[in-house]
């Protein structure tokens, strides 16, 4: 009997001794994958709590949150940045080109030039420069958003408005008719609209739109091309763009419409099954 007692006290002792050892692993190799996360700035990861014991859960939690919180945190900051480089940039490039375009077409109603050899020229100078004010003009836009109007919106009946602009596509939303948020309609249907535009320039043929409610999150996927490691990390810089006639401000403008009315933009590194690009739209709850 006590060799029997023995054997069972030094079985226990060691299935605990490999659990321990298990489990420690486990630890070991969350803590490998979060800073992986963290060199390659990827604030986004959240690791599963499963496996894990009460205190370890409430530590992965606090860690998956605050990843989250660095993301917004970025956003926020990356758009304020931009802004202020976007002012100073439109306002020196004004500056410049006006006297051109001033001069250049003081000098076309001059009738001394008209029909002479250097009309062509001067006409050419006065073109690009018009043109340029008119680009800059574009994107002082982004610097001059104007402050949201805030509603309770049907984000059901909203998302089946946006579906119905675009009926060549097919549209699987699943969005409860009990969900409404506080936002600008009118800036929420612009994101929606640029989403949509960058889905089918990459060939998508459907969209899904779904509501995670513990997180009170939108997610907003297409079956079109994937975006590549090194393309995500830049797609919401502003005059960023792989398109030969994109603009670059798309996803840069979508983002910082959504945080005027206190919500964040960002590409899900996980796109949901079936798709191949998942963009997320939550509340900022910085």
């Amino acid at each position: 009997m006590t060799i029997f007692v023995a054997t069972s006290v030094f079985l226990v002792i060691i299935i605990i001794l490999i659990w321990i050892y298990r489990h420690q692993c486990l630890l070991r190799d969350r803590a490998s994958l979060m800073r992986d996360a963290m060199r390659h700035r990827d604030f986004a990861f959240r690791l599963p709590t499963k496996g894990l014991l009460f205190g370890e859960k409430a530590m992965q939690k606090a860690l998956n949150d605050m990843g989250q919180e660095i993301e917004k945190l970025e956003a926020h900051n990356e758009v304020e940045s931009w802004q202020r480089l976007t002012r100073v940039l439109t306002h020196e490039i004004m500056n410049a080109t006006t006297p051109i375009r001033s001069i250049s077409q003081a000098y076309l109603s001059n009738p001394d030039i008209k029909d002479t050899p250097y009309e062509e020229g001067i006409q050419a100078i006065y073109d690009t420069s018009s043109g340029l004010a008119s680009f800059v003009t574009s994107y002082r836009k982004m610097t001059q958003l104007q402050d949201p109007v805030i509603k309770d919106l049907d984000i059901n009946i909203f998302c089946q408005s946006i579906s119905s602009l675009y009926s060549e596509l097919n549209w699987d939303i699943k969005v409860p008719l009990s969900v409404k948020w506080k936002v600008d309609d009118n800036m929420l249907r612009q994101v929606f609209i640029n989403l949509t535009k960058n889905a089918i320039e990459a060939d998508a043929k459907s969209i899904g739109i779904e509501y995670v409610e513990n997180q009170d999150a939108l997610l907003i996927s297409n079956d079109g091309h994937s975006i590549p490691d090194d393309v995500a990390r830049e797609i919401f810089i502003p005059f960023f763009t792989t398109k030969h006639s994109g603009s670059g401000i798309g996803l840069s403008l979508s983002r910082q419409l959504l945080l005027k009315q206190g919500l964040i933009l960002r590409l899900s590194e996980y796109p949901k099954r079936g798709y191949n690009v998942t963009f997320v739209l939550e509340k900022d709850r910085t």
